[in-house]
This record gives C-alpha cells, sequence and structure tokens, in this order.
C-alpha cells in the first residue's frame, strides 16, 4: 500500500495523467526529467523513455511502460478516455498532443500539490533537518568578515557553509543584497563590495532528504541611522503578529493581513510589497500561500515561511523569515538563529 496514492485516489473524478517531476518524485519517488504517471482506481503505470528504464523497472507498487523519448505524443497514442492532466504543468502545446489521440483530457489543479502541502512525520524530520543546519550556518556566518567582500563572495561562502555541515545542497541561489541592493526584496548577489553602515539581507536555505529550509535575516555593518533600527523593530513585531495569527482554519489572506496592518498603521505604510509567506516542501515555493490574493486555507501539518519585510527604495531593505509548522492551536517554530540586529564586519 502506498499511502500517498490511496489519499490521491480518494480525491480523483477520473484517471490523473501525473507529469510534473516533483508530483511523481512526492508519489513514488521516481526522480526523472521525462516521465508520466497515470493513476487510476485500481492500478498506477509509470511511463519513461529507455534512459530512465532502469530505475523506472524498479519502482514498486507501479506497472512500468516503457515510451519514446517524445513522451506525451507517445501517451497520445496508447491511452484513451477521459483523463486529468496537470494543467499548471502540461503546455498548450501538450495539451494539443494529447488531444491529437484518443484521450478526452480534462484540466485539474493543485490536486497533487493539495496533498503536498500537509507533511507527514518524514517530511517533518527532513524539513526540521534542513532548518538546523540552517541554523548552524548562520552562526558560522557572523564570524565571517563581510565588509569589503562582494556579495557574489558572501554567497559562494554560505554554500561552502552549507556543505561543511552536511547539507545535500542549496535550496535556491542565495540572495546576498547590501546597501541599496537591499531594497530591493528578491535581488541576486552583484560584483557590488559591502560597505560600512548598511543593511546586507541574507535569503538562503539548504536541502536535507530532497526537502528545503528558507530563512532569511537582516545585519548591519556598523551605525545605522534611527529609521532603520525603527524599521527593523516595526518587521520583527509584524512577524510576530504573524505567528500570532497562525493556526489550522485560518485563511491565508487573514494571516497576511494580521501582519501586514502592524506596518500599514504607521510611516512606513506601503513599504511590505509582497506577500507574508508561502508553503515549503520538496519546493521552495508551494501550497499555501499567505499574501493579499491567497484563497488558501491553513490545515495542520502545513509548513510555511513567515517573511515580513519593509524596503526603502535607494537606501536599505529589512526582511526576516521563519520556517514554522502549522498546528491545531499555533505554531511550531523550527527556526533557531536570533533575531536581534546583529553587527557584522
Amino acid at each position: 500500500m502506498n499511502p500517498r496514492i490511496e489519499r490521491l485516489r480518494d480525491v480523483l473524478e477520473e484517471p490523473l495523467l501525473v507529469t510534473n517531476p516533483t508530483n511523481i518524485l512526492y508519489l513514488f519517488g521516481f526522480k526523472s526529467s521525462n516521465a508520466a504517471l497515470l493513476v487510476e482506481q485500481d492500478r498506477a503505470r509509470l511511463f519513461t523513455d529507455f534512459r530512465y528504464a532502469e530505475a523506472a523497472r524498479a519502482v514498486e507498487g507501479v506497472e512500468f511502460e516503457e515510451t519514446k523519448r517524445a513522451l506525451l505524443n507517445d501517451l497520445a497514442g496508447r491511452l484513451s478516455g477521459r483523463i486529468g492532466f496537470e494543467a499548471d504543468f502540461v503546455s498548450y502545446s501538450g495539451y494539443e498532443m494529447l488531444r491529437g489521440g484518443s484521450i478526452e483530457p480534462v484540466p485539474r489543479r493543485g490536486v497533487v500539490e493539495g496533498l503536498r502541502a500537509i507533511k507527514d512525520a518524514d517530511e517533518l524530520a527532513a524539513i526540521r533537518s534542513a532548518c538546523e543546519i540552517t541554523d548552524r550556518m548562520f552562526e558560522r556566518l557572523i564570524a565571517e568578515p563581510f565588509l569589503g567582500r562582494t556579495e557574489r563572495e558572501l554567497a559562494w561562502r554560505i554554500e561552502q557553509l552549507f556543505h561543511d555541515e552536511g547539507a545535500e545542497a542549496v535550496a535556491f541561489e542565495t540572495i546576498v543584497a547590501s546597501g541599496p541592493n537591499s531594497a530591493r526584496p528578491h535581488g541576486r548577489a552583484t560584483d557590488r563590495q559591502i560597505g560600512r553602515g548598511e543593511t546586507v539581507i541574507v535569503d538562503t536555505g539548504c536541502i536535507v532528504g530532497g526537502y528545503a529550509s528558507d530563512y532569511t535575516r537582516t545585519f548591519t555593518t556598523g551605525f545605522v541611522e534611527a529609521p532603520i533600527k525603527e524599521a527593523y523593530a516595526l518587521v520583527l513585531a509584524a512577524q510576530q503578529a504573524g505567528f500570532d495569527a497562525l493556526r489550522a482554519g485560518v485563511r491565508g489572506l487573514d494571516a497576511d493581513a494580521a501582519a501586514r496592518r502592524v506596518v500599514d498603521d504607521t510611516t512606513f505604510a506601503g513599504t511590505f510589497g509582497h506577500g507574508l509567506g508561502h508553503g515549503l516542501g520538496l519546493e521552495v515555493h508551494e501550497a499555501p500561500r499567505l499574501s493579499t490574493e491567497s484563497k488558501d486555507t491553513l490545515a495542520s501539518g502545513n509548513v510555511v515561511t513567515v517573511e515580513p519585510g519593509i524596503y526603502l527604495e535607494g537606501r536599505a531593505g529589512i526582511r526576516i523569515e521563519d520556517n514554522v509548522v502549522i498546528t491545531d492551536d499555533g505554531i511550531q517554530n523550527f527556526t533557531g538563529f536570533r533575531k536581534d540586529l546583529i553587527t557584522v564586519t
């Protein structure tokens, strides 16, 4: 018995053709750049080409069928009837291929992603381990010199520290943004040298067992003006308001509003321009979302980031991000690294 497949079957209206590689990995632990999984009520079939055939034959609980490399075109000729497909992953040309055979393709959205949003004990353990490694990395990072190094140099050093601490890989391209660059919420590390008296945002994470962590901390490199310190305290208060609002049954929209209100009720209104957070797991950004546009309702077992920020164009930016698990009556915070305003040199 595969409990994930059984949970999926419980919500299917027709057989589902899964083509998102992350969803196939989640359901059967099979990793490939060219595979499809057809889940029916009485069986599951895994399709891939010769390159992955040996690995596919070793997957338990699924029937393997080797295909041509042009996967969707092959499936259009061998499958028939009403079949759901992942509309957020299959391109329009892919849809046309499926429709060109004997398949009646039915668009479905977020079916497997909805299952992935609720983590089991093994998934939570992997994310906790990734967070513990990230804590240790940050502890070592603050002992490193910042002044005079480029953002890109520091980002590379972070990757080295992660490997030293036992991470499988970095979860995404590390963001190191200093001075005016820190006012860009999702800037990339550049060749800019970090100077004195600046804010430095470090947004990074690692992978353990396929699962990601995703933290952000903001540091200063010496004296900063009072408004920067005020903004930092405000972001910390907004994050706490977000924590206080989070529990199973709360809408992502309302959790975001609770944190956003803390900033928007001050002279910094309008400087918190992104969502409060997002789901975390096999992918760095997944369901559920905490934002002004969210349609999600939180459930026990969701893992989300909580990352309010304030961005002062051309001057400085502040973001603080933790990774938390939603419970019936609140949260459990997997993030251990300190959140006072640390000065690095």
